[in-house]
């Protein structure tokens, strides 16, 4: 397997002509570096290294170079670079390809089309990170991730996404009072003709409905906003889903924007276009598929995120790493603690890891039909502890269950997660030391390990009926299946496998 390795930050000379490098490893792998004029090898952290990595067997991607590029076939010609990613291992992806294409400019290299980049290294650990874009590849509706510290005194990247000159700001009353201003600030500064109104909306999961959504409808037409103006959502997912499934049914479609401002929605919500509210007997029952412009992560704004939405935001982090990346959860494993404690260079790379995953998903299936909806690892189980406080199946049947707004969606995830890990465990798909590494890291991020006591048996089946993932009747789920890094969305299961794990952790 041949890796691909972003080595733009660096501390060796490069060459003046971008160079493509294959390197051996210490495992049977073979590294690929691309070398340009503003990047290079970066110094190996021996501390970050682990002898034990199953994500040789895990990973189901490599890399090739391909036999028919997307450009001009010379390897160094200096604007583009074309490599072609088979997948293998994962049924649902055998079939597909999907291309990496590297655009080397004479000021920087980027990634441009969407394949998870094997990152071997965090960032380096001394000094803030330079901003990383991670582009979702979806033809010409694709759109750039901007990641970094300071982002919102950028004002030329929100600026550049702005076509028309009226701009509708959609918020609640938290974050209103601590970023509305920087924002106004970044859309009109230098910009005359641009006009901005703003809504304020009420904070919370239980806002996420009809009425409130009249709100933003209200303001966007009393404003006498037109097609060309610019919806922006800032906040976290409850405004990002919200802002853009208006932004989706004003006028029958306007651009918008997701600024997001908790761990939550900058590593999950925000990118891949699901937009929507919730309905008294499911979640995000009600909404559409509506990709934004761009998405702006100042991973600045996360300093002012309380300890547990905090820990709710990693819930969404972990479960990259256990549905399609062994080594990035390995990596957490060791880095969790950096985490917690808020590290900026720990956030910025597992934010940046995670949008990778999510946006290379994306487009591979935009629509849910298959391999996306293994994004949703124990939600069914959580939206039940939402209701409740609780993961999808799970946590859906959690969150719905208990009442929105009593646990926060990452909480409700993750208790999801150890659900489907012990149903999957008891179908004889894992073996016990993943059960045990789950529950560890679960455990170490602060999140429960188990849904509300007020959740019962027969509440979970009820919401879990309703399941956005129920097809003919049959109620499919997210379970793992093999090494770590690799799971299945099915409905080919034993019952009895369900029942026991719904017994172990609810009360009839």
């Amino acid at each position: 397997m041949v890796r691909l390795v972003d080595y733009r930050h660096s501390h060796l000379t490069t060459p003046k002509t971008p160079l493509l490098l294959l390197l051996p490893s210490s495992s049977s792998q073979t590294q690929c570096h691309i070398l340009t004029p503003t990047s290079t090898l970066p110094q190996p952290d021996p501390a970050d290294r682990n002898p034990n990595s199953m994500a040789s067997t895990a990973n189901p991607f490599s890399m090739s170079l391909s036999s028919k590029p997307t450009a001009k076939p010379s390897l160094f010609n200096p604007s583009e670079l074309s490599l072609r990613v088979q997948t293998h291992g994962v049924a649902a992806l055998r079939s597909s390809n999907c291309s990496v294409k590297l655009s080397v400019a004479k000021s920087k290299s980027k990634i441009t089309a969407t394949s998870v980049q094997v990152v071997d290294q965090p960032p380096s650990k001394t000094g803030a990170a330079a901003m990383e874009v991670v582009e979702v590849g979806l033809g010409d509706r694709s759109y750039p991730i901007y990641i970094g510290s300071g982002l919102l005194n950028q004002p030329e990247l929100l600026q550049r996404h702005v076509h028309g000159k009226r701009v509708l700001v959609v918020t609640n009353t938290r974050v209103a009072p601590l970023y509305l201003e920087k924002v106004v600030d970044a859309l009109t500064r230098d910009n005359p003709n641009v006009t901005v109104e703003s809504v304020i909306l009420p904070d919370g999961e239980k806002y996420k409905d009809m009425d409130t959504l009249m709100k933003v409808f209200d303001k966007a037409i009393e404003s006498r906003l037109d097609r060309r103006c610019t919806f922006v959502a800032l906040g976290g997912g409850v405004v990002g889903d919200m802002c853009g499934y208006a932004a989706a049914s004003f006028l029958r479609g306007v651009n918008f924007i997701q600024i997001p401002t908790t761990v939550m929605a900058q590593v999950d919500s925000s990118v891949g276009g699901k937009t929507g509210i919730n309905h008294p007997l499911g979640k995000n029952l009600i909404g559409a598929f509506y990709q934004p412009q761009c998405v702006l992560i100042d991973t600045d704004t996360l300093n002012t995120l309380p300890d547990r939405e905090l820990a709710s935001g990693l819930a969404e982090v972990i479960k990259y790493g256990l549905i399609r990346d062994a080594e990035f959860f390995e990596w957490q494993e060791r880095n969790m603690d950096a985490l917690i404690a808020r590290d900026p260079n720990a956030l910025a790379y597992a934010i940046k890891r995670s949008c990778e995953n999510k946006a290379e998903v994306v487009s591979l299936d935009e629509k849910e039909g298959g391999v996306r909806a293994t994004l949703n690892l124990g939600h069914t189980f959580g939206h039940m502890n939402e209701s409740f406080g609780v993961v999808y199946h799970v946590s859906q049947a959690i969150e719905t269950g208990v009442g929105y707004g009593k646990w926060f969606h990452g909480e409700a995830v993750a208790a999801g997660m150890i659900m489907a890990v012990d149903m999957s465990y008891r179908l004889g798909w894992i073996d016990d030391s993943l059960v045990k590494r789950v529950h560890n890291i679960v455990k170490q991020a602060n999140l429960p390990t188990g849904p509300p006591e007020s959740v019962t048996v027969e509440t979970f089946k009820a919401v879990m009926a309703v399941d956005k993932k129920v097809a003919d009747g049959l109620l499919r789920l997210i379970l793992l299946k093999g090494p770590l890094g690799n799971c299945v969305f099915t409905g080919d299961y034993d019952r009895k496998a369900l029942d026991e794990t719904l017994h172990t952790f609810c009360k009839s």
